[in-house]
């Protein structure tokens, strides 16, 4: 997507316990609007991509294709980096699967409705050839997900946004025979979409565990895992609870606990771990991480959704609290700064330097059209000025992304422990055509000339 850097790397040790620890594409270098420059990238970018380790050469493989155009390669000695473009491919692998065969080929697998499937040159970064190898009868399928398990080749497609099917084949070029995975099984999260859109993988004692995703708006897309076994016939067959996605299961592995997504993060070091992504790319002159995060100002803007250097962070859900503690003393005329409900539609609690008088206000009713240009860039619902010489303010915003909860609300402090509510409950928006749930950004735009900044000296996430 739009996010910078891009495709995010997690790792686990059980399957259920992830954490960030890098990302494949360091920045989207895809033309001007991928940097809010003549233009915008809202919901392009990155879609469903591939990410394998190969022995043989030592080096991890990511594939995507940008915009139904151009296929880049990506890789890295290290599934931490760093990371490099290697190679453009000019046949669009839409949803790509990579899979490395037992001789070292490696294949992909890709598209919509007709699936195909590419062999790629010796080094991964050409195709040597590319065919069709399934035409679908049952709509749309797409996701591909390419495996090879006890001789037989896989692949794994979904129908949007309801069910699951298997493709398996002897050769990986077919022919292909298909099967139903699962379809309409009841959801794990009490209002949230069907599970669909996967891939498997096996632990060391030969279990088998099948992970999808469920659309669980506001908050985004939700990975959910359930335990599949393998049928007389080959193909897989997921296990269920009553018919449905079952809602809790013993660990796969011994649980292994790795760093807290709660917690405050003091921007130590030169660096943003990994955990943190821009929308678009940065003007990375206008940004220092040094013991703390200092923003100046990059855009001349009255529209968030155009103003660069905004940072985002996923929300912890269901319920969680974003802080954020803010030194406003060098904010020039004009800056507005502070912590947003990042969506399509979105609003915010900032602080507006109103020719010297800075004022803590709370912005409703920034909204996107269905192509991602701004239709609103939102309107004061509540306002305070800060008493003279205030230099530093404490943000917060409060937010429920679960399907039955979807709201949010701001807080703001001038001494970090007492905290008092601006403005009303905010309304998330739960449609899914902008693909990524809510999340928290903190930003610092001018709307009349650059030259401010402020430092964000700690970000804090609990839960609620």
């Amino acid at each position: 997507m739009h996010y910078s850097p891009g495709a995010p790397i997690l790792q686990s040790y059980d399957l259920i316990s992830w954490e960030y620890i890098s990302h494949a594409v360091p920045t989207l270098n895809w033309g001007s609007k991928y940097n809010l420059v003549g233009g915008q990238a809202y919901v392009k970018g990155i879609y469903a991509s591939t990410l394998r380790y190969r022995q043989s050469n030592g080096l991890w493989y990511w594939i995507g294709c940008i915009e139904y155009s151009t296929t880049y390669v990506f890789t890295a000695p290290s599934v931490t980096g760093p990371w490099t473009q290697t190679a453009s491919i000019s046949t669009c692998y839409y949803d790509a699967g990579l899979l490395i065969d037992d001789d070292d080929t490696m294949y992909v697998a890709y598209g919509n409705t007709n699936i195909n499937v590419a062999q790629l040159s010796s080094n991964g970064l050409s195709q040597v050839k590319t065919q069709q190898v399934f035409a679908s009868t049952v709509g749309s399928i797409e996701g591909s997900r390419m495996y090879k398990v006890n001789g037989k080749y896989y692949i794994f497609n979904t129908l949007p946004a309801s069910a699951e099917y298997v493709l398996q084949a002897s050769s990986p070029f077919g022919p292909y025979t298909q099967k139903l995975l699962e379809s309409n099984v009841g959801t794990p999260v009490s209002g949230a979409g069907i599970p669909h859109q996967g891939g498997i993988v096996d632990t060391p004692s030969g279990q088998w565990y099948y992970m999808a995703f469920i659309d669980n708006y506001p908050g985004g897309r939700t990975p959910v895992l359930a335990p599949i076994t393998w049928g007389s016939d080959g193909f897989p067959v997921l296990t269920t609870s009553n018919g449905a996605w079952p809602k809790s299961e013993a660990y796969p592995l011994s649980q292994h606990n790795l760093t807290n997504p709660l917690g405050t993060d003091s921007f130590s070091g030169t660096s943003l771990s990994a955990q943190w992504e821009w929308n678009h790319n940065p003007d990375t002159t206008k940004f220092t991480v040094n013991n703390g995060l200092t923003l100046r100002t990059a855009t001349v803007t009255s529209d968030l959704y155009k103003a660069r250097n905004t940072l985002t962070h996923r929300i912890y859900g269901p319920k969680s609290r974003g802080t954020i503690a803010l030194t406003i003393s060098s904010m020039a005329s004009g800056d507005r700064a502070g912590l947003a409900m990042l969506r399509d539609s979105s609003a915010y609690v900032a602080v507006v330097n109103n020719g010297g008088t800075f004022r803590v206000s709370q912005v409703s009713g920034l909204t996107m059209d269905s192509t991602w240009n701004t239709v609103s860039t939102g309107s004061e619902v509540a306002g305070v000025n800060l008493p003279g010489g205030t230099t530093k303010v404490w943000f917060r915003a409060t937010a429920d992304i679960s399907p039955t909860g979807k709201t949010a609300s701001f807080q703001y402090s001038t001494d970090g422990t007492t905290f008092s509510n601006i403005g009303n409950s905010y309304s998330l928006n739960t449609t899914w055509e902008f693909f990524m749930g809510y999340r928290y950004g903190i930003f610092n735009y001018a709307t009349s000339a650059l030259g401010g900044s402020v430092t964000v000296s700690s970000f804090d996430m609990e839960a609620a």
